[in-house]
């Protein structure tokens, strides 16, 4: 027999052997991730088309129209993604916090203001070229939300403060104080019904995609999930993070700075919510006003529970959320269904994928030692 040795004389084990058994085993484990979420929906997908039918309407039309407004053309592709946009920013704000083992739900806060932050920052650059004033906003929204969420953070650490509470009252009076200040020092004199900043210059606008009607935001989004999946899964701080989220005792006995993490993690969270303020400013509204509380903070919440908290599979769940909600207004036209219509869909939905996480870990299909020794 062959026996491995390495430089100080010591045997090295030879490489595990890739086997048809092992491949099985590997995607079993993971298949539970997806499927357990995949179950929710379609369990939430039967349950609302009851619920629509008992009200006299045809539940399969409602599910067409949903689908129709959201992938059925170009145009509801286009509709959705732009909608995803800040999904994908929202969702990272609860996901990354998560690993640490908080539950951060106040990203709409953070949102509003970021966006207050871009428009407020725009006005004094409103003569300076896109390759200044554009970082520049997007800086300014991600300081005031990563400092708006790291306070959070910081209660929970130094006061022990509940985090979910703290954060979700935070956003109450991000926008108290947005709307405070849109109607205060920095109203445009010209927005007379609906109050608003000054709008930005034209060469602070966010274009869109190359061939799409969708704004760089959803780019920007894309690499931010791709950025957080690689800090969380392929470095120190990350593997740092998931020990203090498993067990803080432990983390302080090993010499972790959890304190650091916890703050850190939650002004990083932060800070992506407030660029998804910023390109709201930038590419849809162009102005900071009541529409940047448009909710994209609390449906991030259930993205991030679809995907886990796993940043790449935020991706397709920010998809398929930004094309529910984009066929609200389709529905509401065709059906006559109030526009809280999707909101119940969605609360639903919530509902179930927190009832599906007590079935992690109980089907043998999805745990290869359970499976071999039953």
């Amino acid at each position: 027999m062959v026996q491995l040795v390495g430089d100080g004389g010591d045997a090295i084990a030879p490489p595990p052997r890739i086997t048809g058994r092992s491949v099985v085993d590997w995607i079993s484990r993971r298949a539970e991730a997806v499927v357990i979420p995949l179950g929710a929906i379609l369990v939430g997908i039967v349950l609302f088309g009851v619920f629509v039918g008992i009200q006299g309407h045809d539940p399969f039309e409602f599910y067409n129209l949903m689908y129709t407004g959201g992938f059925g053309r170009q145009l509801s592709i286009e509709n959705a993604l732009s909608r995803a946009a800040p999904l994908l920013f929202a969702a990272l704000c609860v996901a990354l916090p998560a690993r640490l083992g908080l539950v951060v739900i106040g990203g709409e806060g953070a949102i509003v203001l970021g966006g207050l932050a871009a428009a407020a920052i725009a006005l004094p650059l409103a003569g300076a070229p896109a390759f200044v004033g554009i970082p520049a906003m997007a800086l300014a929204a991600m300081i005031v939300g990563g400092l708006w969420i790291g306070l959070a953070g910081a209660l929970r650490h130094y006061r022990g403060v509940n985090e979910t509470i703290s954060s979700l009252l935070l956003a109450y009076v991000a926008i108290a104080l947005m709307n405070q200040i849109v109607e205060g020092p920095l109203r445009d004199p010209a927005s007379l019904n609906k109050p608003s900043t000054a709008p930005i210059a034209d060469q602070l606008m966010v274009g869109n995609l190359p061939g799409l009607n969708v704004h760089w935001g959803f780019a920007v989004g894309v690499v931010a999930c791709i950025i957080a999946w690689i800090l969380i899964d392929r470095t120190t701080w990350g593997f740092s993070a998931r020990i203090a989220g498993g067990n803080v005792r432990a983390a302080q006995i090993q010499g972790l700075p959890v304190g650091k993490l916890i703050i850190g993690f939650c002004a990083l969270g932060g800070a992506f919510a407030g660029l998804a303020g910023m390109f709201e400013v930038a590419a849809v509204q162009y102005s900071a006003n009541g529409s940047l509380a448009a909710r994209y903070g609390y449906t991030g919440i259930l993205i991030a529970f679809l995907a886990r908290h796993n940043p790449l599979m935020i991706i397709p769940f920010a998809i398929l959320l930004g094309g529910i909600e984009a066929s609200g207004g389709l529905i509401q036209r065709r059906m006559g269904l109030p526009d809280a219509t999707i909101l119940v869909f969605e609360g639903l939905l919530f509902v179930l994928i927190l009832i599906s996480e007590t079935f992690y870990g109980r089907f043998r299909i999805f745990n290869p030692e359970k499976r071999r020794a039953g």
